[in-house]
């Protein structure tokens, strides 16, 4: 692998600023989405800019940020943030053949944990596993946190359109609370997508809904019950979860079947997960302080995607009228808590 030039590395110390949602896609796997056998299409947008749709809709802009790690480092320099956390964004490897999925997960993650391994103090990542062919997956996500290191790892919301909570993911979610890692659920292309053609429906909107289906399915299924050592982290400020929060409680009060695999209310369940501040708007980031506390959240960026930015996901939380040591919780210390970052999180206690 090509070693970059190296930056001035930044010291980690009680302020550390960690983007916990960040994306990265090694060269290999963009020209795997025109070169193998996908359900995709690989094009140009009315400004030149290449995409990638599913279905007729827009569901990734290809930016040249997304596969060079100097201009990266660079722009994590001027936003202040310390450590970016890596993770291969949608369609992920789901789209592929098993054979290419599995071979293209491992080449992803040997990729970014090699990336890792060149900036420690800057870069830390998570693993992409193949859920579309679960063994494999089950064997990738170990070779992936105990040979590699790597942090934790990233899961769609839905796989090639089957749910999270379908039976045969079952081995898959055993073994990660098992090892008790850190999971961001993050949106994949929604079913109903061939109607979200325009406007960028699928990402601006799409994405975030399927998320909230997604994990209000795994509660009242009693995901989050089964697999208490699980630290799930919900992409963008958890999709709509906060804001719907109360009206997912009253559907365990009015429909039975939401009751048939739970003991307590959706809250008690919602209230444990991590969500990211993917969002940058000041109400929308209150509500979700207000609903789960400031030791739920994590800050993240959506980097290099063009709706995301750094510079907004630091600025955003600086700017909430809570108290500054809960403003360093979101910032950073809470993704040292559930990243596995035991050394940086040893350096913080003696700061």
């Amino acid at each position: 692998m090509e070693v970059w030039p190296r930056l001035p590395q930044v010291k980690n110390g009680p302020s550390v600023r960690i983007d916990l949602h960040t994306h990265f896609y090694p060269p290999e796997y963009l020209s795997a989405l025109e070169l193998l056998d996908n359900p995709l299409e690989v094009t140009r947008d009315q400004s030149g800019n290449k995409i990638v749709k599913d279905r007729g809709a827009r569901i990734l802009t290809i930016t040249p940020e997304m596969s060079d790690p100097t201009s990266r480092l660079r722009e994590m320099d001027e936003a202040g943030v310390d450590i970016q956390v890596l993770s291969l964004s949608t369609p992920n490897v789901y789209p592929f053949s098993d054979d290419d999925s599995i071979d293209l997960a491992s080449r992803c993650n040997d990729y970014l944990a090699d990336l890792a391994a060149t900036y420690p103090d800057r870069f830390k990542c998570l693993a992409s596993v193949p859920l579309n062919a679960v063994d494999a997956a089950v064997r990738e996500l170990e070779r992936a946190i105990v040979e590699l290191g790597m942090n934790g790892l990233i899961i769609g919301s839905n796989i090639n359109g089957k749910p999270l909570n379908a039976p045969e993911f079952q081995p898959f979610f055993e073994e990660v609370d098992r090892l008790a890692l850190a999971v961001l659920i993050h949106p994949m292309t929604p079913a109903g997508v061939e109607t979200m053609y325009e406007y960028g429906l699928a990402p601006l909107v799409g994405f975030v809904f399927d998320t909230t289906m997604a994990v209000t399915r795994m509660v009242y299924d009693g995901m989050m019950e089964t697999y208490k050592n699980i630290k799930f982290v919900v992409a963008h400020l958890g999709g709509a979860i906060p804001y719907l929060l109360e009206r997912i409680n009253n559907g365990y009060r009015a429909y039975p079947e939401c009751r048939e695999k739970i003991k307590d209310l959706p809250t008690n369940y919602l209230k444990e997960l991590y969500y990211d501040t993917v969002s940058f708007h000041e109400p929308a980031l209150m509500c979700a302080y207000h609903t789960v506390g400031a030791e739920h959240m994590v800050m993240g960026s959506d980097y290099p995607h063009v709706i995301g930015s750094m510079a907004e996901a630091v600025s955003s939380i600086e700017g909430l009228p809570v108290s500054e040591a809960q403003k360093q919780l979101i910032l950073g210390q809470n993704a040292l808590r559930i990243l596995r970052m035991e050394s940086l999180a040893d350096e913080e206690a003696t700061t």
